[in-house]
């Protein structure tokens, strides 16, 4: 997966907001592994993922939600920024790459 930025992870955000609460979690999961599958087939081919997009999370995020982006003090939206960082950390984890000091409680 390409390096995160917060556009990625607004646009995550977002689109977690249009799915049911009780999905958003895995449908978290789901967008990074689709864009860590999107960026190893830019990588190997050199062409962005038919569907998932350039390997960032912005694309994989994608379709572009329907409503627009709420206010930052919305707190559906904030527990939604939050799925999509300890989804993020978990990915990490996952990978090794978070040092111990960034473990979630």
């Amino acid at each position: 997966m390409r390096s995160i930025l917060m556009g990625d992870i607004i646009a995550a955000a977002r689109a977690l907001l249009e799915c049911p609460v009780q999905e958003r979690r895995a449908r978290a999961a789901t967008m990074i592994y689709h864009a860590r599958i999107a960026d190893k087939v830019r990588k190997r081919t050199g062409r962005p993922h038919m569907v998932w997009g350039n390997g960032s999370l912005m694309a994989a995020a994608r379709p572009k939600p329907t409503r627009p982006e709420p206010f930052a003090g919305d707190p559906e939206y904030l527990a939604a920024i939050k799925l999509v960082a300890e989804a993020l950390l978990q990915d990490k984890r996952q990978f090794g790459q978070v040092p111990t000091a960034f473990e979630l409680p």
